[in-house]
């Protein structure tokens, strides 16, 4: 994935209501169920049946660190999915996501206009609808860069256009994300 990408990602997992496991032994359990068997995880994680079940046996307790990544980067994403379907519903039906970022952004306008591209640091609220854009695009495996698209879309409107006050026809582009923040 990409910035765009993970930063949705960290944005629906603000909205777990309980931590995650924290042992291995518990992580471990805990993909047992989804996965409905000791197999799949072996193989999700890249490791024998034998090591799963000795995890969920808790006669292993410290994983090494890049299984320790794997392992709980596996329960993140399957964390909670009730709470993240929920939460990212709302952002596309009433309240949108916050977006954080410093990037360069330059337009195509009509001539005599400024067009120079200028790294800016802004905080907006996107619009439900733009929300939901990049939840749906994410989820259909879309690019980085048509991402990006989008974001830069409702950044325009938001920011650049005033919701069709002014700078008519202004297409912007986004462009050297340097930081990237989603909030609910």
């Amino acid at each position: 994935m990409g910035i765009l990408g993970d930063g949705l990602e960290r944005a629906v997992q603000q909205a777990f209501t309980r931590p995650i496991p924290k042992s291995a032994g518990a992580q471990m359990r805990y993909l047992v169920k989804p996965l409905k068997g000791t197999r799949a995880v072996a193989d999700l994680l890249g490791v024998s049946q034998r090591t799963v079940e000795r995890y969920v046996k808790d006669q292993i307790r410290r994983p090494r660190a890049d299984l320790a990544r794997r392992l709980e980067d596996a329960v993140r994403a399957r964390w909670q999915p009730r709470v993240r379907e929920r939460a990212r519903r709302q952002a596309a039906t009433s309240t949108g996501l916050v977006v954080d970022t410093r990037a360069r952004f330059g337009f195509t306008a009509a001539p005599g206009t400024t067009d120079d591209a200028r790294i800016r640091h802004l905080t907006l609220a996107l619009p439900p609808q733009y929300a939901a854009r990049l939840f749906d695009a994410h989820d259909a495996g879309a690019s980085e860069q048509q991402l990006r698209g989008i974001a830069a879309e409702g950044l325009g409107e938001v920011y650049f256009r005033d919701g069709g006050r002014r700078a008519h026809g202004l297409a912007v582009e986004f462009t050297d994300v340097e930081q990237l923040i989603f909030d609910l």
